[in-house]
């Protein structure tokens, strides 16, 4: 629940409180509040400013945390979970878990994931299988890596922050 204040109203004192969201132009002049996370809701920010995100459906279902791979389905662009072993770099991340065929809020590459668990911080992490992790780079001399990708995704911040970056990927 939103902080309240004291403002006059038709005449009479009486306690009002912040809105946590807007709705738009009916809200202008409102005095603004933080949400549960301490942040400001993204609905408060001007045209441009907020998190660098695309809202794409899910072709299947993805967990909180996972990393994710862009994909046209007959020209539509969809995401999938992001794999070393068949082909599917990772472009993204998701924070929430999404049910298949449902809109995925897809964070890009250069951020900080925030839904992982189990991470060691200071450690590097690459691209693993079905969206995961790994802890272990893939060993290019290693013939049975042959056709997997090798993508370096970022380094632990604590054991639930993983600090992305976007330097592409090779296939072995």
């Amino acid at each position: 629940m939103a902080q309240r204040f004291l403002a006059r109203l038709g005449g009479e004192t009486k306690q009002v409180e912040a809105k946590a969201a807007s709705v738009g132009a009916a809200d202008a002049g409102k005095i603004p509040a933080l949400g549960d996370d301490g942040r400001l809701d993204g609905s408060m920010m001007p045209a441009g400013i907020g998190a660098d995100t695309q809202i794409l459906p899910a072709s299947e279902a993805l967990a909180a945390g996972t990393f994710v791979n862009i994909w046209a389905d007959a020209g539509v662009a969809k995401v999938r979970l992001a794999d070393n072993s068949n082909g599917r770099p990772a472009d993204g991340y998701v924070l929430e878990a999404v049910s298949s065929a449902a809109d995925a809020t897809v964070y890009p590459l250069d951020g900080t994931n925030s839904a992982l668990t189990g991470l060691a911080p200071g450690s590097k992490y690459y691209l693993g299988t079905a969206g995961a992790v790994t802890a272990t780079a893939l060993d290019e001399t290693n013939s049975s890596n042959a056709n997997k990708i090798s993508q370096y995704l970022g380094k632990a911040k604590s054991v639930s922050e993983l600090i992305t970056t976007d330097d592409g990927y090779v296939v072995l």
